[in-house]
């Protein structure tokens, strides 16, 4: 009889993982800031930047409250380092939140300079890393079972 290992989030919220919660915000801001950026690139309408500009910021913050959650998860939990994708998928996301961070201030700037090329170049590395993230995310969960209730 093969016994049932649970590999438990330890950041959770009534026996809800709060990671998984709170990854969907910044994934859609920093996906849409690439969007407002490209809309800013063709258009040159000032409305555009200033809406990357607060999609950034909102998917920061979100970000560095994911990045806690997912953060004590993985150091609250051997079982959760010790999952294959754990370090890419940790590794990879910091990545993308210090990118954003560093767009955010970019986009800081007045006019053209905010967008034109560091911003938008910011922002498509930033979103070409959160389909590989979100894989190993999505592996640990679906694959390995963490914070998953049995």
């Amino acid at each position: 009889m093969q016994q049932d290992v649970r590999v438990r989030s330890t950041a959770q919220i009534a026996g809800h993982p709060i990671h998984p919660m709170l990854v969907p915000i910044p994934i859609a801001c920093f996906i849409g800031a690439l969007l407002t950026d490209i809309a800013y690139v063709v258009s040159a309408e000032i409305m555009w930047a200033n809406f990357s500009a607060w999609l950034l910021l909102v998917g920061v913050i979100f970000g560095v409250l994911a990045a806690i959650a997912g953060l004590t998860d993985f150091l609250g939990n051997r079982l959760v380092r010790a999952q294959p994708p754990a370090w890419p998928h940790l590794l990879g996301n910091a990545l993308a939140l210090v990118l954003a961070t560093f767009n955010a201030l970019i986009h800081t700037r007045d006019g053209w300079t905010s967008v034109w090329p560091t911003g938008l170049i910011l922002s498509v590395i930033t979103v070409l890393i959160l389909p590989v993230t979100g894989w190993l995310g999505w592996a640990m969960v679906y694959r390995h079972g963490v914070g998953v209730a049995r």
